[in-house]
């Protein structure tokens, strides 16, 4: 597998070299010019020709997303050659070249031959192409395509208002704050360390490689760690709400626009944008709705007359002078996103607001062992902050 890897990144950039020196060249160009390489070099026939073609599909999707960015205004250079001999990390199996025994746990790819793996679920669903992956720290993987029909879940007749943070991942206008774990942070030390033992020793040296591999591995944990609890925090939503409101976070304003070095690597840390796409793509497959609504002066506005109050960040508590209203400002923050959600988004009118602390504050070690599905834990005490 990594002989063909190494045929493909060589694939590859003889490929871009020949759309460089030919900017004329269309995609069936650069296809046909694979049959005349092929013809030249014999080691290319012991590669499945459907992975060399998914290599010509990668550079034309490579240039497409260029162009792309390029039209929205974003300054872009050009391709770059893959001069690495571990850059190209993936073999494309699309539509045909591979067959499952699911039995066997045995996995058989064209060209290479059977391979054993470890299938952690059943694959439900057509499978419709492979990938195989390899990692920085040496892991293998096979990405299955799956063609699976869509699956609502039962409705619960449930709206929910989410304050995405970084005091709190989550507070929600039914009262759960959820922990957030930031991950980073608590890894930084660590990763500092490898970093430090790997400016140390001499590159490409073995001593070298092993050090490269161990800091491959703490930055795939901290990359785990960090979906498996976003992964997580979205189905319990998608599971439990037939409608979730959140704001239209600007994710590059804001770290563009951060108050220091660290709240920006906080919020970096958080993924907040990530979340909002995974919990997207499970709601659409739920059959649930994410509205999202307009984030200005939602901490600022009193859910329950409406006034708007000056806060500084490090303002915790929404005090309003107006009505007396008290509570926390993200609990407030996400009245708001719901009432505004139910007035603009749905066309529904707006909820009565009941003042209060936090109900309860879930901590991450209940999310990371599957309890957040099922909230059974009881609350912990009442708190004001």
């Amino acid at each position: 597998m990594l002989r063909h890897m190494e045929l493909c990144r060589w694939l590859y950039n003889q490929l871009l070299k020949a759309k460089r020196e030919n900017p004329n060249l269309r995609r069936y160009d650069t296809q046909r010019l694979i049959i005349e390489l092929k013809e030249g070099n014999p080691e290319f026939n012991k590669v499945y020709s459907k992975v060399l073609q998914m290599v010509n599909h990668q550079l034309w999707s490579n240039l497409k997303a260029l162009n792309e960015l390029k039209g929205k205004g974003h300054k872009v250079g050009k391709l770059r050659y893959k001069t690495s001999p571990h850059s190209w990390k993936i073999l494309n199996y699309n539509q045909s070249g591979f067959k499952l025994d699911e039995e066997r746990k045995r996995l058989h790819l064209s060209k290479i031959g059977e391979i054993p793996i470890k299938l952690h679920r059943r694959i439900r669903g057509k499978i419709k192409g492979v990938i195989i992956k390899r990692t920085k720290s040496g892991k293998w993987y096979a990405i299955f395509q799956v063609e699976e029909e869509p699956k609502p879940l039962p409705k619960t007749g449930k709206v929910v208002g989410i304050d995405l943070g970084i005091k709190h991942f989550i507070v929600d206008s039914d009262g759960n704050a959820f922990e957030n774990p930031l991950f980073l942070g608590k890894s930084l030390e660590r990763i500092k360390k490898i970093q430090r033992q790997l400016s140390k020793k001499q590159k490409g040296s073995k001593n070298w490689e092993k050090t490269r591999v161990k800091l491959a591995k703490a930055y795939e944990k901290l990359y785990n760690q960090r979906r498996d609890f976003l992964h997580k925090l979205a189905l319990y939503y998608v599971r439990n709400y037939d409608v979730i409101i959140l704001e239209d976070l600007d994710a590059k304003n804001i770290v563009e626009n951060g108050h220091t070095k660290g709240f920006r690597r906080r919020f970096l840390d958080s993924a907040l944008k990530e979340f909002v796409r995974i919990l997207s793509d499970k709601a659409g497959r739920a059959g649930r709705r994410v509205v999202f609504v307009e984030p200005a002066y939602t901490s600022r506005t009193c859910s329950r007359c409406g006034a708007v109050v000056e806060l500084s960040f490090s303002d915790r508590v929404f005090v309003c002078p107006e009505c007396g209203l008290r509570l926390d400002r993200d609990l407030n923050a996400s009245f708001n996103i719901l009432k505004r959600g139910l007035d603009e988004g749905l066309g529904r009118p707006g909820l009565p607001v009941e003042g209060g602390p936090l109900p309860r504050v879930v901590p991450y070690r209940a999310v990371i062992t599957g309890q957040v599905f099922l909230m059974k834990q009881e609350a912990p005490p009442e708190r004001t902050g």
